[in-house]
C-alpha cells in the first residue's frame, strides 16, 4: 500500500493551491488520487518515488511530508504513524491555519504529542533531525515534513532580477502554478503564444519541459530569448506570430501556458483585447494535442466554445483587480 502524504497548502488563494497540487500529483503518480482534504491541506497516496518529482514543481505548497494522522483537540492523541528512525531527534511545530482553534492551546497539544513521541526519540528544539508538523485547522492534523518549497529560488527569478523585463509579468510561482494546472508531465511540450518577458518559459524550462514561445512583438521574443540565456536555459522553439497564425507553425503541444494582455499599459499594437482573446481561444485547441490543457489567465471569467472549461480559479491581486486562472481541455 502507497504511503499517505500530506500536503500544507498555502492560503493565498481559495481553490488554487488545492487545484495545483491536484495536478502535479497525478502528472507525477498517475492514477494517485487525493484521499481527504479540507481548510489548508490534502492528503493523498502515491509511491515515495513520485515524492521528489511533485515537490520539485509545487509553488502553492509550503510542505509535503508522510500523514500520521488527525484528532480533535479535546482527544488524546494517536501517533502510531510517526515511525522515526531510530535514535533520530524530534522537534514538533504547530501552526494555525488562519487563525483556526484561535481557543486551543497549541503548546499544551505539543506537550502531549511530544511526551508520546519522547518514549522512542529524544527532543532536540534547536538542531532536530526530524521535524513533526502540526497544522491546526478543521482538525489537528500531523506529519512529518519531508519538502519545503524552495521560496528563495522562485524569488531570484523574478522579473526585477531578469536582464529584460516589464513591470507587466507573473511572479515565478504564479506563472508555475499556471503550468502545474494544465497537468503536463517532465518532458512535455509547453507554449506560451504572448510569451512577454518570458516569464512561463523560464519555469516550464526549470520543470524540465520543452519551453516554446511566440509573440507578435518581435523585442518580446529576443527579449525571451536573452533571459532564459541568463538563466542558462533552452528553448525549445520559438518564433514571432500573431496568435491567430500559431496553427501554421506549432501542433501536437501537450499544454498552453499564457498570460494573455490586458490592461491600459500592455502593448497590444492598437487591437481590442476583447479581439485578441476570441482569437486565441480561436487558435489555441488547434496547436494542441488530443486530450491536453490550455491554462490561461484572463481578468475575468471566460469561456469557450472550442474547448471544455474544466476550472476557474480567482487570485485576488489588488483592490479591485482580480486574476482568474482558467483550465480548458480540447475537445477531442
Amino acid at each position: 500500500m502507497d504511503p499517505v502524504f500530506f500536503f500544507e497548502l498555502s492560503g493565498e488563494s481559495k481553490d488554487l493551491p488545492y487545484a495545483e497540487a491536484v495536478r502535479c500529483i497525478e502528472a507525477e503518480a498517475p492514477g494517485c488520487r487525493v484521499n481527504s482534504s479540507g481548510p489548508g491541506y490534502l492528503t493523498a497516496s502515491f509511491p515515495c518515488e513520485a515524492l521528489d518529482g511533485i515537490a520539485s514543481r509545487i509553488a502553492l505548497t509550503h510542505r509535503i511530508g508522510r500523514y500520521v494522522g488527525c484528532y480533535d483537540p479535546d482527544d488524546r492523541p494517536s501517533l502510531s504513524g510517526a515511525v522515526l528512525p531510530e535514535g533520530s531527534t524530534f522537534s514538533i511545530k504547530a501552526k494555525r491555519f488562519e487563525g483556526m482553534m484561535k481557543d486551543v492551546d497549541s503548546q499544551k497539544l505539543i506537550r502531549e504529542a511530544g511526551a508520546l513521541l519522547s518514549k522512542n526519540n529524544d527532543v532536540d528544539l534547536r538542531d532536530p533531525d526530524v521535524v513533526i508538523r502540526m497544522q491546526m485547522c478543521d482538525k489537528v492534523h500531523l506529519f512529518v515534513e519531508e519538502r519545503v518549497t524552495e521560496k528563495d529560488l522562485l524569488e531570484k527569478r523574478k522579473v526585477g532580477e531578469r536582464p529584460f523585463f516589464s513591470p507587466i509579468s507573473l511572479h515565478p510561482k504564479y506563472a508555475r502554478t499556471l503550468i502545474n494546472l494544465t497537468g503536463v508531465r517532465q518532458g512535455g511540450t509547453v507554449l506560451d503564444p504572448f510569451c512577454g518577458t518570458g516569464g512561463v518559459a523560464i519555469e516550464a524550462a526549470e520543470m524540465g519541459m520543452k519551453a516554446i514561445v511566440s509573440d507578435f512583438d518581435e523585442d518580446m521574443v529576443i527579449g525571451c530569448r536573452e533571459n532564459m540565456d541568463f538563466y542558462g536555459l533552452t528553448l525549445h522553439d520559438h518564433d514571432v506570430l500573431d496568435i491567430r497564425d500559431i496553427p501554421s507553425r506549432f501542433s501536437d503541444i501537450d499544454a498552453v501556458a499564457t498570460d494573455p494582455p490586458y490592461g491600459r499599459s500592455t502593448k497590444t499594437g492598437g487591437e481590442d483585447v476583447a479581439a485578441i482573446y476570441q482569437r486565441a481561444m480561436d487558435a489555441i485547441p488547434e496547436v494542441l494535442a488530443p486530450g491536453s490543457r490550455a491554462g490561461i489567465i484572463f481578468p475575468h471569467e471566460n469561456d469557450s466554445e472550442t474547448m471544455k472549461l474544466e476550472g476557474v480559479y480567482c487570485q485576488k491581486v489588488h483592490g479591485s483587480l482580480n486574476r482568474y486562472y482558467h483550465v480548458f481541455r480540447r475537445r477531442d
